[in-house]
């Protein structure tokens, strides 16, 4: 249970912080050795569902406004989605059999953090509804890198932003909403997968999902609600030398 909870709490943390969830979900399991029902596919699948869930429940009110006054923006997102969408369903076997090395983890946090200081400079005043279709696009692709391990979703579609000319709360602000189409993909077709396979699950795993989900889910709303904030007032420095700390320790250790 209680490495569940841990687990769903880094989950929501490092799914909007721009550090790579995956990344922490691949390693935290390897260094503590920790197995069995957390380390399955269904309990991956209810990480993000909480997740998806602290998206929708955070940006409701943008949501309800996209739908009523700016459906062209939400057109845009759909259409963002796609590459990584193509990407996932190409590529996907491929990255979990052999990019998943923690040495792969390390260079991809060291080169996107540095790629972040960099395009984090380039930021300037153009706000979301100011986003047009090809500024989209190009996030969209950017999206689609983030299936490597340790590029994080997050941190390179706002980089994308940057580079378009967008503000740093609101390129964060397009990042999340552009997270939820993929987050709510990946988890369909996980549980599709699940089904298909017809996985039998224990009683008691029940509750271990529902604590990881509920656990990323809180986690989620206060990532999002800090890089808000954190975004109107500062750079995104710190947590690029976060990623180039965290690549240091992954090298010294494995």
């Amino acid at each position: 249970m209680l490495e569940a909870i841990i687990l769903g709490f880094i989950q929501g943390i490092t799914e909007f912080l721009p550090i790579s969830s995956t990344a922490h979900l691949i390693l935290i399991p390897k260094f503590f050795g920790w197995q069995g029902p957390v380390d399955t596919l269904i309990f991956d699948i209810s990480l993000h569902t909480g997740t998806l869930l602290a998206v929708l429940i955070y940006f409701r009110k943008d949501w309800l406004r996209l739908l009523i006054y700016h459906r062209r923006l939400l057109v845009f997102i759909l259409i963002a989605t796609i590459p990584a969408g193509v990407a996932g369903i190409l590529f996907e076997e491929t990255v979990e059999r052999d990019l998943r090395s923690p040495y792969i983890i390390a260079l991809s946090l060291f080169i996107i953090g540095f790629f972040m200081l960099v395009t984090d400079r380039l930021s300037s005043n153009k706000k979301l509804e100011d986003l047009g279709l090809k500024d989209s696009i190009f996030i969209g692709f950017f999206q689609a890198i983030a299936l490597i391990p340790g590029v994080s979703r997050s941190g390179i579609t706002m980089s994308a932003g940057f580079l378009r000319g967008l503000k740093r709360e609101d390129s964060a602000r397009f990042s999340f909403m552009l997270s939820m189409p993929v987050i709510a993909g990946a988890s369909i077709l996980g549980f599709k997968e699940v089904f298909s396979g017809h996985l039998i699950t224990s009683q008691g795993d029940y509750s271990l999902f529902i604590s990881g989900m509920a656990s990323s889910f809180i986690s989620g709303l206060l990532a999002i609600g800090l890089l808000m904030k954190y975004l109107k007032t500062h750079r995104i420095d710190l947590f690029v030398y976060y990623r180039i700390g965290l690549a240091i320790l992954i090298v010294l250790f494995f």
